[in-house]
């Protein structure tokens, strides 16, 4: 009885000897986007904390509690022109660890705390957020800006624009290939790829959502999508399973009644779960599922979405082996914009070591981004936006015969449509006309 009771106590005293154990702060990373930058702390176990701003130098300070840590630094390449200046840490009385982050503008700060998945440990996130959108800065490498181009007469129709996002990013790697290859990185760069196709089309402009390696919320993707005013969105990602002898190309829609099979039930909780790893506050959880109502007024855009996505899967087949032969259906958080059409497109399986290995080259990259854009070229083709370029140019024009004393001007203004349009639709070198040519009116 005595020896059950020393057992006991012994093992009552060592749990409070643990439970007293300082937690470490082992590593910093750091990644920034367009318009936040976030730092990652790594640590051993939940540490309580303190975060607050100081002016006159601007700087964030997080006091930590029952905390070490030793050579916590900031290498300097990893520091920001347009964020950061610096950061400092040192021992706080007794138990305490004070980190400084010194600034280079006011921004608002934000952290949590986030447990360990299978990927990571303990970890606290510090997000610094601006009131302006920062541009990229030689820190981040392959960021490139959004290409504008330039403005077109108001009669001549506006561009369709393409929304390109690049799955994962920064703290979230993605799926991890058969080598170790991380989807976040072969996404963006065929993701780069096409942007540059939609670029160079007439009447189209694209728009990337992540143009670095960064995280993104699956909310905030949304976001930027409706902000863009995108004509559709395409998400760009990597299929992984289990058996490695998975293969082949997806492309998914999104699903108000939920997955159209088991496989496209779980691939939906996988990449639904990036929130998780790449790690979001839940204090929006009410209006994460406030939005699940809009679900019901999407009927006409995953019509639209099925449409585009089976050009896309039928330009696919093309490039080599597709997983399904239709578009399947799954409740993708990405896709779900209320009037945004919407397509997810997993370019191969990454968990495949062939299929590994091709995404790996810019060869195979361009091979997908082509038959992307070959899909999207097909369904706008016949369903041009209203007011884009293609729009008017397909739509039907009405004849006129010149009469004697008539220009181009005169025409111009009766019919309220520019010169430059009457030029483009009737491919006339100069404004010279004739009594007695016919030329055709375009609808505005």
């Amino acid at each position: 009885m005595m020896r059950t009771l020393a057992t006991f106590v012994l093992l009552i005293f060592a749990a409070s000897l643990q439970a007293a154990e300082p937690v470490r702060v082992d590593s910093v990373r750091m990644w920034q986007a367009p318009d936040s930058l976030r730092m990652v702390f790594d640590i051993s176990a939940e540490a309580e904390h303190k975060l607050f701003i100081l002016s006159n130098p601007d700087r964030v300070v997080i006091d930590l509690k029952n905390t070490q840590a030793s050579g916590l630094k900031l290498e300097p390449s990893q520091l920001d022109q347009s964020w950061l200046k610096g950061m400092r840490s040192a021992a706080r009385g007794k138990d305490g660890y004070r980190v400084v982050l010194d600034l280079h503008r006011r921004v608002t700060p934000s952290t949590f705390i986030l447990k360990p998945n299978s990927r990571y440990g303990h970890r606290l996130v510090v997000d610094l957020k601006g009131s302006e959108t920062i541009a990229p800065t030689k820190t981040v490498s392959n960021r490139s800006p959004v290409e504008i181009k330039s403005a077109r007469d108001k009669n001549s129709g506006r561009d369709i624009v393409i929304a390109i996002d690049a799955g994962h990013g920064g703290e979230d790697p993605g799926a991890l290939g058969y080598r170790g290859t991380r989807e976040k990185d072969v996404v963006l760069q065929v993701a780069r790829k096409l942007k540059a196709l939609v670029d160079k089309e007439e009447g189209m402009r694209a728009v990337m959502i992540r143009t670095g390696d960064y995280y993104i919320s699956l909310r905030d993707r949304v976001t930027k999508v409706r902000d863009s005013k995108a004509d559709l969105l395409i998400s760009i990602h990597a299929d992984a399973f289990k058996n490695h002898k998975a293969r082949g190309s997806s492309v998914f829609a999104l699903s108000p009644e939920g997955a159209t099979s088991e496989a496209a039930r779980w691939l939906a909780e996988s990449e639904n779960s990036a929130d998780l790893i790449g790690g979001v506050s839940l204090d929006d959880k009410d209006e994460v599922l406030a939005s699940v109502l809009l679900d019901l007024s999407q009927t006409a855009s995953i019509e639209a979405s099925l449409d585009v996505g089976q050009n896309v899967l039928a330009e696919l087949k093309g490039v080599g082996k597709v997983h399904k032969h239709r578009v399947e259906q799954a409740g993708f958080v990405v896709l779900k914009s209320p009037d945004v059409p919407s397509i997810l497109v997993e370019t191969a399986f990454i968990s495949n070591p062939d299929e590994e290995r091709k995404l790996k080259t810019s060869k195979h990259q361009t091979k997908l981004a082509t038959a992307v854009m070959t899909g999207v070229r097909g369904y706008f083709s016949k369903n041009p936006p209203p007011g884009s370029l293609l729009a008017m140019r397909n739509a039907p024009k009405q004849a006129h015969v010149i009469r004697a004393g008539e220009t181009l001007n005169s025409i111009s203004r009766r019919y309220r449509v520019s010169m430059k349009t009457l030029r483009d639709s009737n491919e006339l070198k100069n404004d010279s006309l004739r009594t007695g040519q016919v030329i055709h009116i375009p609808s505005v």
